[in-house]
């Protein structure tokens, strides 16, 4: 674990000794606010909860998340430092795992930096503090996972830009494979079991369930599951090219 905390420590001064941290906590932050005062009409709706707040989180990260992990390799490979990286004496799952745990740690700073939101509707109501609790954990996880998905495909390119939309294109893919809309591309001619997988893939579907107070532990394991098998794939990926 000395190793893994290491190289979460380079991970994060990396992130803090340039912009990228700060714009994508204070970019989060204003429109986490803007979504949940102005569109969202937190006022207007006369309510003491927080759904406007999480309704807007899998949008957010689906441009926010994918800019946050598209240096996660591509920079290290674009620069040639992934070669000195690789020689030291380190595994390629705690350099993997330091990586992802430094970007999440990001993410779940500007998660926390959003407390005085949940501060005011204890202000002006009564909420149910285990929901929202819920949610937030649930919005972690999220970030993770989709985070988690965007180190796949940093991985796979020296280009940051590049790295950046595809991250997007394959999140954007997992947030709505249970939407009908997607549904109905798939049923003409796709088994029913293949349907259900796909929608079982659903980032979307799993975190609106929980937002909603229906906390369920498979909801939950979900994410994990796939925070795990992607980090996998992430791992096979960088062994692969350090290989070639």
């Amino acid at each position: 674990m000395s190793v893994t905390w290491s190289i979460i420590k380079r991970e994060l001064l990396a992130y803090f000794s340039t912009p990228l941290a700060y714009v994508f906590i204070v970019i989060f932050l204003a429109m986490t606010g803007s979504f949940t005062f102005f569109i969202g009409g937190f006022f207007s709706r006369a309510q003491a909860d927080l759904t406007p707040f999480f309704l807007f989180h899998p949008w957010l990260y689906l441009f926010l998340i994918p800019a946050l992990a598209m240096r996660l390799w591509a920079e290290e490979r674009r620069s040639g430092t992934i070669e000195l990286l690789m020689t030291l004496p380190v595994s390629t799952v705690q350099v993997v795992l330091g990586k992802f745990l430094a970007a999440w740690f990001v993410a779940g700073a500007a998660l926390v930096l959003t407390f005085p939101i949940w501060i005011t509707v204890n202000v002006l109501g009564d909420p149910d503090n285990g929901v929202i609790l819920a949610s937030y954990v649930a919005s972690w996880l999220m970030a993770g996972a989709l985070l988690s998905v965007g180190a796949c495909v940093s991985a796979l390119n020296k280009n940051q830009v590049i790295a950046f939309i595809l991250g997007a294109a394959v999140c954007f893919l997992f947030l709505m494979s249970g939407v009908e809309l997607v549904q109905g591309a798939f049923k003409a001619w796709a088994p029913d079991f293949a349907i259900e997988l796909i929608a079982s893939l659903s980032f979307l579907s799993h975190f609106t369930a929980i937002t909603q107070g229906l906390v369920d532990l498979r909801d939950i394991v979900f994410f994990l599951s796939l925070m795990l098998a992607a980090l996998f794939v992430n791992t096979l990926l960088v062994d692969l090219k350090k290989a070639s």
